[in-house]
């Protein structure tokens, strides 16, 4: 059975009240800076995971914008471990952005290690400029980098980005919410990325050429048969529950998308 995953970037909007104006960025930066002193951390992330827990989920994304490599101090990560270990939650991947220099992306690793997960699941420019050191970080930190599509309009653009794959490092973190945006069937996207699949964000969007989330079933994506294509090929990976609304608390959409999303696992 796969491990079903509460993604915490769907909180994205929550720290300016459900009124994300500005986009993506302007959640993130709330977020950030929401999080980022060290003597109200325990007190602001507890909150997030109890409410995963009490969704029924036994397992999260930690977004960065909530605790990144660049000023997570021991502090930090001891707090996520110990609200974790008290959710009785474990960590299936890091998502977002993982650093966009050397420094910040070994960071990234050794969080993931301390967080006991082994996915990144996002991008890093690094891949582009600097692919040698990504890989050898992956290997030498026992990770796999799972590279989220979001420009790329169909698999074949993200396989170019995989290339070789790093020695089995470097595969797909597919978000099938923009495959959706593009306008791509995120079903057979899923079949055409069989054998390079680390992680998925199953998400849905009201239609294509918008990226507004929804409930599973309420827009384009095919999300059933995104499931079943992962039982097909025998997909074994985490699947994140994953919708991120602007304008209102996603809780009662992400509850009623588990208990779909159950239903078609069984």
């Amino acid at each position: 059975m796969n491990t079903i995953s509460f993604m915490t970037a769907n909180y994205v909007a929550r720290q300016i009240g459900y009124h994300m104006t500005e986009g993506w960025m302007q959640g993130e930066r709330a977020t950030y800076a929401y999080f980022r002193p060290l003597d109200t951390f325990a007190a602001r992330f507890d909150p997030y995971l109890a409410d995963a827990k009490a969704l029924g989920f036994g397992a999260v994304d930690i977004w960065l914008a909530i605790l990144h490599p660049a000023w997570a101090t021991d502090g930090h990560i001891r707090a996520a471990q110990d609200a974790l270990a008290k959710h009785d939650l474990r960590v299936v991947s890091l998502a977002g952005g993982l650093g966009d220099t050397r420094e910040v992306f070994e960071k990234t690793c050794k969080l993931a290690v301390a967080l006991k997960t082994t996915v990144l699941g996002g991008g890093t420019p690094l891949l582009d400029r600097d692919r040698a050191f990504v890989v050898g970080k992956l290997k030498e930190h026992g990770l796999k980098l799972g590279i989220e599509n979001h420009p790329e309009k169909n698999p074949g653009e993200l396989l170019v980005k995989i290339g070789d794959g790093g020695e089995g490092t470097i595969g797909a973190a597919v978000d099938t919410g923009w495959f959706g945006t593009h306008g791509y069937d995120a079903a057979r996207a899923l079949t055409e990325l069989d054998g390079h699949l680390f992680h998925v964000h199953l998400k849905d969007v009201l239609t294509a050429g918008g990226h507004e989330t929804c409930r599973f079933g309420w827009g384009v994506v095919p999300i059933e048969a995104c499931v079943q294509t992962l039982k097909r090929i025998g997909y074994t990976g985490a699947i994140s529950v994953e919708h991120e609304p602007e304008q209102y608390d996603p809780t009662d959409d992400v509850r009623a998308s588990l208990a779909l999303l159950k239903g078609w696992m069984a």
